[in-house]
């Protein structure tokens, strides 16, 4: 397999068109994440103010994976995409059915030959339960005019959060579970993503307090999920690590373990545009949907002073609330906080009016 640089584009690297959407001939490469894959997708072109991850839109029928057998291209040092994998992108979640959107959600991740990753991610896709909650949680999202928490947000948050625990690892942060417990980096990814695919699942029940909510399910889940992967009592220590960064990912939730830092980030960063269009465009305009109108795209690189680099790019200054309120208080105090940095830039000459008149 032919590997080359990783983009670090999150639009591009996670992001999910519409399936109204036909997806760009150079990103029609096999999916990434099934059971021994370690296959990428190939650069795409940069998708500028109209994102890969174009959420608004419903979403009719089932997608279909593009043909596999091509040439797929990884960074070698982080097995991170240069593209994802193009599901729909379910913003409303207009189906027919429950039935119809619990059969569409299938998360993907770049798992590089970790079995033990692939086999949380086929047990994660095989349980109905667990891809119900994400939908409820979807589906009280759009009752409250909140941004997207479907499925899509966690096979983003899961591709993030692989994302910014194998720079780290590669720049010599040993995760905590290494340190710990003498796992391996392989069981920190499977801490993380098992982690970043439970986090918001409380949101099936309630918004507020939703963290806890999701650690009471959570509880039983993971046991479920990680029954074919561990013995115990390994299957014990990877299951509370997890729970560890869903509880750590509230506002005041300090987790002090590496990989409760990486969920916790992670969920921040999914932060561009796309995830706020909705509430957005259907008028319902406050800081939250403004300012992430405002993030044009994330890009996540190997710093040079630091493991970990993250690039935002703003049209308009009022993304400044997305950065600053929102991920810089998710990041600080955490134990990332000194291997990342964080740059923020307004790429436009002019900055871009996206509302005329703001009332209050």
């Amino acid at each position: 397999m032919t590997r080359g640089a990783d983009c670090g584009n999150l639009n591009a690297c996670v992001s999910q068109p519409s399936s109204s959407r036909s997806v760009p001939e150079d990103a029609s490469r096999e999916p990434i994440g099934g059971p021994g894959s370690d296959a990428a997708l190939a650069p795409s072109d940069r998708l500028g103010p109209d994102p890969a991850r174009d959420r608004a839109g419903a979403v009719g029928g089932s997608w279909e994976a593009p043909a596999t057998g091509s040439e797929t291209v990884a960074d070698a040092g982080t097995g991170l995409p240069a593209a994802a994998p193009a599901p729909p992108s379910p913003a409303r979640l207009e189906f027919e059915s429950a039935r119809d959107a619990v059969a569409a959600a299938r998360i993907r991740v770049p798992t590089r030959g970790n079995r033990r990753l692939d086999s949380l991610l086929t047990a994660a896709n095989a349980d109905d339960q667990l891809k119900t909650w994400w939908h409820v949680s979807q589906v009280n999202a759009t009752r409250l005019g909140m941004s997207d928490h479907s499925w899509v947000h966690i096979q983003i948050v899961c591709n993030i959060g692989l994302r910014l625990l194998r720079l780290l690892v590669r720049a010599g942060v040993q995760p905590s579970v290494v340190t710990d417990y003498d796992l391996s980096p392989r069981d920190a990814e499977v801490v993380v993503v098992a982690g970043c695919l439970l986090h918001c699942v409380g949101m099936s029940i309630h918004r507020n307090e939703h963290e806890g909510y999701s650690l009471f399910l959570a509880a039983d889940k993971l046991d479920t999920l990680l029954r074919e992967t561990y013995d115990e009592p390994e299957r014990s220590v990877v299951a509370a690590e997890a729970m560890h960064t869903i509880i750590g990912h509230r506002r005041r939730g300090e987790p002090f373990t590496l990989e409760g830092g990486v969920v916790r980030v992670a969920d921040a960063l999914d932060m561009a545009k796309g995830r706020s269009r909705v509430p957005f465009e259907a008028g319902q305009a406050n800081i939250h949907s403004l300012s992430a109108a405002a993030i044009d795209e994330v890009r996540i690189e190997p710093g040079e002073e630091r493991a970990v680099r993250i690039e935002i790019a703003m049209n308009n200054s009022a993304g400044i609330f997305q950065v600053d309120e929102l991920l810089a208080t998710k990041l600080r105090g955490t134990r990332l906080e000194e291997h990342v940095e964080v740059i923020a830039r307004i790429d436009a000459e002019h900055e871009k009016r996206l509302l005329p008149v703001f009332r209050i």
